[in-house]
């Protein structure tokens, strides 16, 4: 199932693809689909080469005229074609299969209605699973679809979606219809799209720069339509179209732009070219956190971004990934804050994608953001905080170096330059230096071609009136990863207005290179109340404050009249919590004197993710039971003192069910969930409903036979998936030992459903219910990664690793089951020292608090 670079430069270096014709057969049951691809190509005269087809059976091979035998030249995953010509024609008949792992062709049936509906997930090797195709980047090709489904489906694909026409009954009599549609422009196939089933749709339009009106299209399953606001996607998409062709000078280059939530979907969305996939989570059909509202805008102004850099303009190979995602991300967030209504999304960055990229950057398997990828099974684990989060903040980083205007005139020069083709990361940065005058080769090579995050620290020279002396920025490096690096950056001086709220009284932007930079326009200006390093955020670096500024910070972090100064400093609190520089008791103390004034809902979400985090891991085990009930108990109090309705509120009542332990607490959650407690303007609804039934399975309150009756409630999707995660909660070595057996052992749940599992199972109040799966956790796994596809085995690999046996026994288990793995398994290899370092940093941290 692997292809490495050197196969893929090989193959590249030898033909070239024209065009796919794929004619796909939908109507054959509920295993298999039919799938007959045509592709033309030119080839070096007599060479030999290979085509990718993940397939159930290979029933013909014709290349050029001649047959071949699919005995001798396929093995279900190759197809070997030998003797090519100049000028070539493959037509391969094959049934493949439909999967139930979120990856190729995904079916899924609603239990709703009993409905099917169909989608593709291509990215990164598996649009060979439904078709034969060549599966690299940079064999761009155009695609024309046909396809054979029931009459009453919708059937969506790149192209404009034809009028289908009737033909012969399916074997059980159903009726039928054929969609043609037509070629593609040249795509590389792992952004190529089949969406089919009864999906219902909302239209609208946007019309581009260029003047042509582009279709607008918003689908979902039809048990969800009443809950879909397509009115909120719409704008979005409209304000993302105007920013994104004014930004890149370039009009949207497809002819339509459909959007559809999908079920059971892995990621949170794919930017399949005019037919973007988007988890069906996005879809609230409860009430939801602002944090939702604004991750949903994200997500959709992502995708649209993707829509120039990634399927207009393409990478080579793998290794500029980290480029495809950092520039969509980053750019959703310019769009969201300079175009919607979202505009605190930079404070979203800050607290959620730098604090995912600073905990990937610490992992012993961190890498550059220029990673060197061998192999596909090498791109399926980057798809980390390297890729997506530090490599946006490190392009954040460049805007400032170079100069928004500067930026953004070399990418105009580089989708003028490069359109429908493959680039790498060079001939961008040739755009950019021309554009700005800046010399990128230095640059590149100390942010790209390094890992490791810097620290940040002021030194400070005072006079006995308290004026600055000298100031300077000390930086420095983790010994594994040394290089400092140049930072653009801004120092912050914070002062206590007459109302006491934290106000920004000077700024310095600056150039920070080497270890110790000297800041002289900051000498005689008296000693602020906070000084706060990479003030606005411009700069990726993990920052400590010096004394007076941390007192200020931890007594008035509530007191910041703008949200991004205060998030910055709660990073840098939780930083140090984690390295176990200060006890993670003093942070659980911060969060809970300081959340319920925190205005931004994403940072609520945040800190409360973070707050559970540091009770399950980082506090000192002798200590852990009690400060847990504490903060549960405080979460109580203030869901009941903020606003009623509020989305603080909620986010509060979640948390405490999350936590509920003691008798008093889960009597609280049982009020809740019958009627018998009532918190001023909460509304218990469906979704929420579910989680304080899984509170009261965990700990101990409900049983099987109560989600049952919850699920008879909620005969959904969403319904099925907290059923089963309820069950596997259940605290009961039987309960546990059933659950082991469904994950682990049968291995046949779809990738939502396991997902769903796999959080139950881990969670419990007493941690011995975990302990017989310790031993059966290392041995189990390496069977599950060759078996599984890397979706499914990645949840059992990271999602059922003994990590809350938070002792030094789990660390030599696991340092033992390393030094036994093969050199090939990589992969596994990686999650394991991930999983590993997540422990050993709790030891440490817990040893700092105890």
């Amino acid at each position: 199932m692997n292809l490495t670079r050197d196969e893929a430069r090989a193959r590249a270096e030898l033909i070239t693809v024209e065009s796919y014709e794929v004619s796909l057969d939908l109507t054959r049951g509920s295993e298999v689909f039919g799938s007959t691809t045509t592709v033309k190509f030119g080839a070096a005269a007599g060479a030999e080469t290979f085509i990718d087809a993940v397939t159930h059976t290979v029933h013909s091979v014709t290349l050029n005229g001649k047959s071949l035998d699919p005995a001798a030249v396929a093995d279900g995953v190759r197809i070997q074609l030998p003797g090519l010509q100049d000028h070539n024609e493959l037509t391969v008949v094959a049934d493949a299969p439909y999967m139930n792992t979120g990856e190729g062709l995904h079916r899924f049936v609603d239990p709703v209605d009993n409905e099917v509906y169909l989608y593709t997930q291509f990215e990164v090797p598996d649009s060979r699973r439904m078709f034969a195709v060549f599966e690299q980047p940079d064999l761009k090709a155009t695609f024309a679809f046909t396809v054979t489904a029931p009459s009453h489906w919708d059937v969506i694909s790149n192209s404009p979606t034809p009028t289908p026409a009737a033909t012969s009954a399916s074997g059980d009599g159903g009726a039928r219809s054929v969609w043609t549609f037509a070629p593609t422009p040249r795509l590389p196939s792992y952004v190529t799209a089949l969406i089919a089933g009864p999906y219902q749709s909302v239209r609208s339009e946007v019309t581009s720069s260029d003047g042509r009106v582009i279709p607008l299209g918003v689908f979902a399953r039809k048990s969800l339509m009443q809950y879909l606001d397509a009115d909120n996607i719409f704008e979005l998409t409209r304000q993302g179209f105007g920013f994104f062709e004014a930004q890149f000078g370039c009009p949207y280059p497809f002819e339509k732009y459909d959007q559809l939530f999908v079920p059971e979907f892995n990621a949170g969305a794919m930017e399949n070219a005019g037919a973007v996939t988007i988890l069906e989570g996005y879809v609230f059909r409860s009430k939801v956190t602002g944090a939702q509202i604004e991750r949903r805008a994200i997500t959709v102004l992502h995708e649209l971004a993707h829509m120039w850099f990634g399927d207009l303009v393409t990478m080579r190979w793998w290794n500029d990934l980290w480029l495809n995602e950092s520039f969509a991300e980053y750019m959703s967030h310019l769009a969201a804050v300079e175009a919607t209504s979202f505009t605190s999304a930079w404070t979203t960055f800050a607290s959620v994608e730098k604090s995912w990229a600073y905990r990937q950057d610490q992992l012993p398997t961190t890498h550059p953001i220029f990673a060197e990828i061998n192999d596909l099974q090498d791109v399926e684990v980057n798809f980390d905080g390297i890729t997506y989060a530090k490599g946006a903040s490190v392009l954040r980083q460049l805007v400032a170096w170079v100069g928004p205007e500067q930026f953004m005139a070399g990418v105009r020069e580089y989708f003028a330059k490069h359109s429908w083709a493959n680039t790498e990361l060079r001939d961008l940065l040739v755009e950019l230096e021309k554009a700005s005058g800046r010399d990128l080769d230095d640059w590149g090579r100390q942010w790209l071609e390094t890992a490791g995050v810097n620290t940040l620290v002021p030194e400070l020279d005072l006079d006995s009136d308290g004026t600055l002396r000298s100031f300077a920025i000390l930086q420095s490096a983790v010994p594994e990863w040394p290089t400092i690096r140049p930072h653009r950056l801004a120092v912050g001086f914070y002062n206590l207005n007459a109302a006491g709220r934290l106000e920004r009284v000077h700024r310095e932007e600056l150039d920070v290179d080497g270890e110790r930079t000297d800041v002289p326009a900051l000498a005689g200006l008296r000693q602020p109340d906070l000084i706060l390093v990479n003030d606005d955020d411009l700069a990726y670096a993990k920052v400590r404050l010096d004394p007076k500024s941390l007192a200020t910070a931890t007594a008035h972090l509530k007191d910041f009249q703008e949200s991004l100064p205060r998030t910055l400093v709660w990073n840098s609190a939780w930083d140090a919590a984690r390295d176990g520089e200060t006890p993670a008791r003093a942070y659980v103390e911060l969060v809970l004197a300081n959340v319920a004034a925190e205005t931004d809902s994403s940072v609520i979400l945040v800190q409360l993710r973070q707050l559970a985090t540091t009770l399950n891991f980082y506090v000192a085990e002798e200590h852990r039971e009690a400060t847990t009930a504490a903060a549960a108990d405080r979460l109580w109090e203030l869901a009941q003192e903020v606003a009623g309705g509020s989305d603080a509120q909620l986010q509060f009542v979640k948390s405490f069910a999350l936590l509920a332990g003691s008798t008093t607490q889960l009597d609280r959650v049982a009020g809740l969930l019958d009627g018998s407690v009532a918190l001023d303007g909460l509304t218990v609804d469906q979704d929420l409903r579910w989680e304080l039934v899984a509170s009261l399975v965990a700990g101990g309150r409900l049983g099987q036979d109560g989600i049952d009756a919850e699920l008879q409630r909620d005969k959904t999707a969403s319904g099925q998936n907290a059923a089963a995660l309820a069950t596997a909660a259940i605290p009961t070595p039987e309960a546990k030992a059933a659950a082991w057996e469904s994950i682990v052992v049968k291995g046949d749940l779809s990738n939502a459903l396991q997902g769903s599992a796999v959080a139950g199972f881990m969670r419990v109040l007493d941690r011995s219910l975990l302990e017989p799966y310790a031993e059966m956790y290392f041995a189990a796994v390496p069977g599950i990664v060759a078996t599984r596809t890397h979706a499914l085995a990645q949840q059992v690999v990271v999602g059922l690793y003994p990590a809350l046996l938070t002792t030094q026994a789990t660390v030599d288990r696991t340092d033992g089951f390393l030094a036994s793995l093969p050199q090939e398994s990589a992969a596994l290899r990686r999650m394991m020292l991930e999983n590993r370092d997540g422990v050993a940093r709790a030891l440490r941290a817990r040893a700092a608090d105890a």
